[in-house]
């Protein structure tokens, strides 16, 4: 009696498509391409959706190899300010990574899609590649600096297009989060490369 009626069950279960075993391997198409937004009622119009989505994902191609180049540089510090700067650098670099979901999420927020892979926001960055291996420590700062300054004169010009579409959202991401952002940890960074006696002056 009790087998028949475990087997009942199972059947039923069956007939209903529940089971414990996890349906794996499952393959999709796109259902949204990126580049392209879907309708969203927050009083913004298409073509100022596109363009702020457009120069967003820039940014953020861009913020994500920042954050990255940001922790092999933690790691591959060396040198009597060694504890400094590898405190220093893993903490701007957790400030990035919030800035990447910041700017991922504003880009959903409009109906976009966010650059996620990357291997896709290798391919969009405009931050030059580093060597593989380590460099010296001035070298190492000022690409950081060099990359900081690529996404500020962007931020600077995309906030100013996307505030002309009408898009204050952006704008304010923009202004105070990554341009404010990425305007402080320039002077940090920029504090270590100054050329100064430690215990005698000039």
């Amino acid at each position: 009696m009790a087998t028949t009626k475990k087997a009942a069950t199972k059947a039923t279960a069956k007939k209903a498509g529940r089971s414990s075993q996890p349906r794996l391997g499952q393959v999709s198409s796109e259902i949204q391409k990126f580049g392209s937004v879907v309708e969203l009622p927050i009083g913004l119009s298409y073509e100022a959706r596109m363009y702020s989505c457009e120069r967003l994902n820039r940014i953020l191609a861009d913020t994500q190899v920042l954050y990255a180049l940001y922790k092999k540089y933690h790691w591959l510090m060396r040198g009597p300010t060694f504890y400094q700067l590898h405190l220093l650098l893993d903490k701007h670099a957790g400030e990035q990574l919030a800035l990447v979901d910041l700017v991922a999420e504003r880009v959903q927020t409009l109906g976009g899609v966010a650059v996620g892979d990357p291997r896709h926001a290798a391919e969009l960055t405009r931050i030059p590649r580093p060597p593989d291996g380590v460099e010296e420590v001035p070298a190492m700062l000022s690409r950081l600096l060099q990359a900081h300054e690529t996404i500020l004169e962007d931020a600077h010009d995309a906030a100013s297009r996307v505030e002309e579409e009408g898009d204050d959202g952006s704008d304010d991401l923009l202004v105070s989060d990554v341009i404010r952002t990425g305007e402080l940890q320039v002077w940090f960074l920029s504090a270590h490369l100054v050329d100064t006696p430690t215990t005698v002056a000039r």
